[in-house]
């Protein structure tokens, strides 16, 4: 970490709580966590935003996933890439299913609605300026609601920040979120080493 933050000795209130509560589900603090310390104002206010949009997310937890996995793809984001795609080897059934989404999400067998969700998430990550009507009907066309596009673009554009963020502070994956496979590791390292 570049900045200083707050360590788990020194955390009181809110930053405790939050420090309490991820230590009890993970058994450690990530680097995502203590990074919004060094002003430590904002990880309530962080804790807070991604509880909301994510309790409040119309689509799966593997949408979820798999719009950050594309989204940490392009921003690059490699802490994000590590952590995400270890959580979809799960919903995916395999390495090999996470890996052909990380090298083509189009040519990896989902479903048309996963695709178009994921070109969406795509583009927004590489240039929402270039997002048109055009792109939000053929999500229609597959099923989408507008309710579940606006969480699309909220997941992609969270990640987008929050990845940047993670970065511009020197958070790293931890050696929880790196997998034994050089070659899968590899494939997720799309940014800065770690």
């Amino acid at each position: 970490m570049f900045l200083r933050t707050i360590g788990e000795e020194e955390a009181t209130g809110r930053v405790a709580e939050i420090y309490d509560a991820q230590k009890s589900q993970l058994g450690f603090i990530m680097a995502a966590t203590r990074c919004f310390t060094s002003r430590a104002d904002l990880l309530p206010v962080y804790t807070d935003f991604s509880s909301k949009i994510r309790s409040g997310f119309s689509l799966g937890l593997r949408e979820w996933r798999l719009i950050t996995l594309v989204a940490a793809k392009h921003v690059p984001s490699t802490y994000c890439s590590h952590v995400y795609s270890q959580q979809l080897i799960g919903d995916l059934g395999s390495k090999v299913a996470v890996l052909a989404v990380q090298r083509d999400f189009r040519t990896a067998g989902l479903s048309d609605r996963d695709v178009e969700m994921l070109a969406y998430a795509e583009q927004i990550t590489k240039d929402a300026t270039q997002i048109s009507q055009h792109d939000i009907d053929r999500l229609r066309s597959v099923g989408f609601s507008d309710p579940e596009i606006c969480d699309i673009a909220l997941c992609a554009a969270f990640r987008s920040f929050v990845s940047r963020f993670f970065d511009a502070v020197g958070a790293s994956a931890e050696t929880t979120f790196l997998d034994p496979d050089e070659d899968f590791r590899a494939a997720m390292t799309v940014g800065k080493q770690n």
